[in-house]
């Protein structure tokens, strides 16, 4: 059997959670965007330098926009996470690094400032584990993070991700220091057993 071409995999438009929405990005998200970051910038910015490339909410259209197109054609899939109850924008998700011959997806996320805490993470990041592996048929997720950012390597390891690696002096921040990633793995086994199945 042929495999199917990555653009014409059918993917959900959202996923729902307990607490979020997970979509991709649409034309006219940037103000919501540009708003998360603006609020953000310190919180962000040790872990994620992205950031200074939202300089005005002109910047974080044209990014929602590119990133729609990324994920129309299934180069990279970029989400939003929107909290349920108020349709507030909270963050970012999405399965990037793809390899669809494996299959194999890394999951990224960020938090706005004021949206930590609350379990949207976990949320999000469970909706895409199951995204993954039951529409996508992967046979790996991993996730990336800087051994010191612990709510970030908290993630993962709630949902039953297995320590995989520690990568030492494997980046720098943009102070300029060099820090240790850690890297996360989940395989299909690792995901019929995850604590979120049970």
């Amino acid at each position: 059997m042929d495999p199917v071409l990555p653009i014409l995999r059918e993917l959900p438009e959202e996923l729902h959670g307990a607490r979020v929405c997970v979509r991709p990005y649409r034309p006219g998200d940037g103000p919501a965007l540009w708003e998360a970051v603006e609020e953000s910038r310190e919180h962000l910015l040790p872990w994620l330098p992205w950031g200074d490339k939202h300089k005005s909410p002109e910047d974080s259209e044209a990014f929602v926009r590119k990133a729609r197109a990324q994920w129309l054609l299934r180069e990279d899939l970029p989400y939003g996470i929107w909290e349920r109850e108020t349709d507030r924008f909270l963050g970012g998700t999405g399965l990037h690094r793809i390899d669809w011959e494996t299959p194999s997806f890394e999951i990224g996320y960020w938090l706005r400032r004021c949206a930590v805490g609350h379990g949207y993470m976990t949320d999000a990041v469970q909706l895409l584990c199951t995204l993954a592996f039951e529409t996508l048929a992967a046979n790996r997720v991993f996730i990336r993070c800087a051994a010191r950012n612990v709510r970030s390597a908290a993630i993962p390891r709630r949902l039953g991700f297995v320590h995989e690696a520690t990568l030492r002096n494997d980046r720098r921040n943009t102070a300029g220091e060099l820090y240790d990633m850690l890297v996360f793995g989940m395989t299909p086994d690792d995901y019929a057993n995850a604590p979120f199945r049970r």
